[in-house]
């Protein structure tokens, strides 16, 4: 008998193994993404590029590796790519420099990392898991950041690596415009900026083959902001979140507003304790919360059955989705 024991248990394990759903999910940013105005070639490189993070995700999760793995596989190519907001393709600050946030959460055990205003690293999410897995703290900032980063044998790169003429064309549309306003308060000029001087992220969320969830956002911020600005990005709860019991969420849009909010950690709070599905959970607190307070943006999530929500208020947001049950999906428009 035990031989037929065994060989039952064998089978049953690989039955939950090829049950268990695989999943992840990825956005480039939300915001007024004018259909009008984008040329079918612009309008492909992006698609090209999401589909690109997607599958290289995907295959780390098909190859037997972690949510964790997979979420940083992907936004590292993101953050590789001038498309976006988020490392190579990051706007200026007001003095013509660039600074990086980024944040990543292992929903397994909660345990977290982020980086904020570091002006050196080539890709902050990687960073972010250094500091979640080789040390003690949560978040590191700034100089601070990058001395963490040489300690790790990470090589620090010129900030000029993340220069690129489209950006700063947009700081100077931002600054002509904050100018034109000098005198006025300043509170209301910055948030008068049109929305893609605003808004600017990439993340994803994924679910991999031991059921566990992880979420990971990486932004270069707002254009022309000033004082060592600090978006939800790299803040646990407002733009990353990640918990097996409930969801795993990455934001994108005006940062202020998701801090305010909590908006990553107030979805999952809903999945969790309410029973929300993570579709109603994220429609709530995104077109009823957020907007009614003058919040714009959007959020991808996850839940622990590979369920998962797009969800935004904006005109479009680059996001693209693939799952063991469902083929990879590519979309930027409403």
């Amino acid at each position: 008998m035990r031989p037929l024991l065994f060989l039952l248990l064998f089978f049953c394990s690989l039955s939950q193994a090829a049950e268990q759903p695989l999943a992840i999910v990825i956005h480039g940013g939300a915001g007024t993404i004018d259909k009008g105005a984008m040329t079918p070639e612009r309008e492909q490189a992006y698609r090209d590029k999401l589909r690109q993070a997607l599958d290289a995700g995907f295959a780390v999760l098909e190859d037997g590796g972690t949510s964790l793995d997979a979420v940083t596989e992907a936004i590292t190519l993101l953050e590789n790519s001038p498309l976006f907001n988020a490392g190579r393709g990051a706007v200026y600050t007001y003095d013509g420099h660039h600074e990086l946030d980024a944040s990543i959460m292992d929903g397994r055990t909660r345990q977290a990392g982020a980086v904020a205003g570091v002006r050196r690293v080539e890709n902050p999410i990687r960073l972010a898991r250094l500091v979640m897995e080789q040390s003690p703290f949560v978040m590191l900032s700034g100089a601070g950041a990058e001395a963490f980063a040489e300690s790790q044998g990470l090589r620090l790169v010129d900030n000029h690596l993340f220069d690129s003429e489209h950006r700063y064309r947009q700081l100077q549309r931002a600054k002509e415009r904050l100018e034109r306003q000098r005198g006025e308060d300043y509170r209301a000029a910055v948030e008068g900026l049109p929305s893609p001087l605003r808004m600017g992220t990439v993340g994803a969320v994924a679910l991999d083959k031991f059921g566990n969830l992880a979420a990971g956002t990486s932004t270069g911020g707002m254009t022309a902001k000033r004082y060592g600005r600090i978006g939800d990005s790299p803040v646990i709860g407002a733009g990353t979140f990640a918990d097996n019991s409930s969801c795993a969420v990455s934001a994108t849009g005006h940062g202020e507003y998701f801090i305010r909010y909590n908006v990553a950690a107030d979805i999952c709070a809903r999945v969790g304790y309410l029973g929300k599905s993570v579709v109603q959970a994220a429609d709530e607190v995104v077109h009823r919360v957020l907007q009614r307070a003058g919040g714009t943006g959007g959020v991808i999530v996850l839940d622990a059955a590979g369920n998962f929500a797009m969800v935004f208020n904006t005109e479009g947001m680059y996001r693209a989705s693939r799952t063991s049950a469902q083929p990879a999906r590519v979309a930027i428009f409403e």
